[in-house]
């Protein structure tokens, strides 16, 4: 299943809300909702790192003033979650069962599909 998009800051486990975008023509920050595509210029910020940003002297920060809220689960995701829970809902395959050729000498060498098995040596 495809993980939600995750806060940019090293080492920062929490779920982004928030998108970073720089425009360096006019020296600013822009911090606004989650993009619905991560850009590879942008950055992808939890809450806490959306408030706290700090820009470099002479920047301005635009900041959203609204609430930033965890993306909606994408159709992707729903689908993701349907299959593994279609997955994990399946039962167990049975085990081989055992073959009697090779029971009778264990050290016998065998081949099964693409897989051959070597006896151990003495």
């Amino acid at each position: 299943m495809r993980s939600p998009r995750r806060c940019s800051r090293n080492g920062c486990p929490r779920q982004a809300v928030a998108t970073l975008t720089y425009v360096y023509n006019e020296s600013t920050a822009v911090v606004g909702p989650l993009a619905a595509f991560a850009e590879p210029h942008t950055y992808d910020l939890c809450e806490p790192h959306a408030r706290s940003l700090t820009a470099p002297r002479g920047w301005d920060v635009v900041r959203h003033e609204g609430e930033f809220e965890p993306p909606p689960p994408t159709t992707d995701d729903l689908v993701a979650l349907a299959e593994a829970v279609r997955e994990a809902a399946r039962p167990a395959p049975r085990p081989p069962e055992p073959d009697q050729h090779h029971s009778e000498n264990p050290h016998q060498t065998g081949r099964r599909g693409h897989l051959r098995v070597i006896p151990p040596n003495h």
